[in-house]
């Protein structure tokens, strides 16, 4: 059969032949692979993150401890890190710096609302506490609220982390009563709207507690802002509820308190925003 005598013909070639022959198929077949191969796409943009310290006197020094690490957490996952940290944190420099930012993260004073401190005035409240004067130590605080929030020019899709705020997730200030739910509700959801305005898509408070779980799920996985709040370790799911944000049409606000008025962990956005469409934005 002609199968046999190729076979034989084959097996009496010598040797030093026949690698010479293996060898030129061998390349004919990977020269064939690199012209049937797609070309390569370049590579998206890094992810912009953006991390803010406050001034919070005595506390500053860790603060920016902390922020550091979640600035080398974020680079070891190949994402563009910028860092304004107190006593340079002013509003003028952070606005330009959280310009098309993807993830916003904000250490410092929190001043929301309902709170003991009067009305509430959108220009103060539900913001950040930054640097009143350049380079003047870490206690000339001023806070920059609602109104200023909505400047931010945030890139589409953006997540905010607000970490070891006051209000932010529903609490009070260290030393003042636990707050009954109606108010820790209005406090939750006020704070994340002026962010909600300025393109994020979600915003976290976590009062207690790191933001390392967020920051990596944000950055390497494709789990959605419900999928990260219930994975996080903060997340306890013993008496966590749901409502519509009172202050965004299209947000749910989603609160897990510790126990009875601790309010240290909420999320307000869009809970199905997946961490990839984020990134792609």
């Amino acid at each position: 059969m002609l199968v046999h005598d190729r076979a034989a013909r084959w097996a009496t070639r010598p040797r030093p032949i026949q690698l010479l022959l293996l060898t030129l198929l061998g390349l004919s077949f990977a020269f064939g692979a690199i012209l049937s191969a797609p070309p390569k796409t370049l590579a998206a943009d890094p992810v912009k993150v953006v991390i803010i310290v406050g001034p919070t006197e005595l506390t500053t020094t860790k603060y920016r401890r902390i922020a550091r690490a979640y600035a080398a957490l974020a680079r070891s996952y190949g994402a563009s890190v910028t860092e304004v940290y107190s006593p340079i944190a002013t509003w003028g420099r952070v606005r330009n710096a959280a310009r098309g930012a993807n993830i916003l993260i904000y250490l410092g004073h929190g001043n929301g609302s309902p709170s003991p401190y009067g009305p509430y005035v959108a220009s103060r409240r539900n913001g950040m506490g930054l640097n009143a004067l350049n380079n003047h130590g870490n206690s000339n605080v001023r806070y920059y609220g609602y109104t200023y929030m909505r400047e931010l020019a945030l890139a589409p899709n953006a997540v905010v982390l607000l970490n070891h705020l006051c209000y932010a997730s529903g609490n009070s200030e260290p030393g003042r009563g636990v707050p009954a739910k109606s108010v820790a509700k209005k406090r939750a959801d006020g704070y994340a709207s002026g962010f909600l305005r300025a393109g994020a898509r979600a915003v976290f408070a976590v009062g207690h507690g790191g933001l390392e779980g967020l920051l990596t799920d944000l950055l390497t996985s494709d789990k959605s802002i419900e999928q990260m709040f219930q994975d996080d370790r903060s997340f306890s799911g013993s008496a966590d509820f749901q409502f519509p944000s009172a202050n965004v049409s299209w947000a749910t606000v989603w609160m897990d308190p510790m126990s009875a008025g601790r309010y240290y962990y909420s999320v307000t956005g869009k809970l199905g925003l997946t961490a990839s469409v984020m990134r792609a934005s």
